[in-house]
């Protein structure tokens, strides 16, 4: 191709014609050409291995990049393992916290049932004994009215007196006998 430029630059040279402007003359297309082959080699020498370089360094800090994220992942991965785990242990001791408050919560409850119970027991019998306290009272008074009543009535109905201790609790007793077998006044 170069030929044919030289050769169509010669002829346009020689010939009188006048010059075609789309072909341009031998020593500007030389001076090109060189001007050309000198911005290639510096091209060639200074610019590309700075892109090179620029590239490899960029390529080098993104693999680091990717590294350090691979890396970063794989703790925050371990971390949240832990941490799930401390989270399931945690829970299972709260559980545990639970089922103990429960249980102690149960043995409160049937010892303070149990306490109860014997406070019930305790009243119930201290209340039984009182009862009969009062009523050993009650009969001793009823005895003592009746026999006083009784010792009247008798002494109206035989016309005796029975102003005597002795004879009066006699009385008294035989009647009382009398009454509890259901058959009064019967000798």
């Amino acid at each position: 191709m170069l030929s044919l430029i030289v050769r169509a630059a010669e002829k346009g040279v020689t010939e009188t014609e006048t010059p075609n402007p789309l072909v341009p003359a031998l020593p500007e297309i030389v001076l090109g050409l060189v001007v050309l082959l000198i911005l290639f080699v510096l091209l060639l020498k200074l610019v590309i291995p700075n892109f090179e370089r620029a590239y490899a360094e960029r390529t080098k800090a993104i693999e680091g990049g990717i590294a350090a994220a691979e890396s970063k992942q794989a703790e925050a991965d371990a971390k949240l393992a832990e941490l799930e785990q401390q989270l399931a242990d945690a829970r299972h001791e709260a559980a545990r916290i639970r089922e103990e408050a429960r249980e102690q919560g149960a043995a409160i409850v049937a010892e303070l049932r149990e306490q109860a119970q014997a406070e019930a027991a305790r009243i119930v019998e201290h209340g039984k004994t009182q009862i009969e306290a009062e009523r050993q009272q009650a009969v001793t008074a009823l005895r003592a009215e009746v026999g006083a009543l009784a010792t009247g009535l008798a002494g109206r109905i035989v016309g005796e007196s029975l102003e005597d201790d002795a004879r009066q609790s006699r009385v008294v007793e035989r009647f009382l006998a009398d009454l509890e077998a259901g058959t009064p006044g019967v000798n």
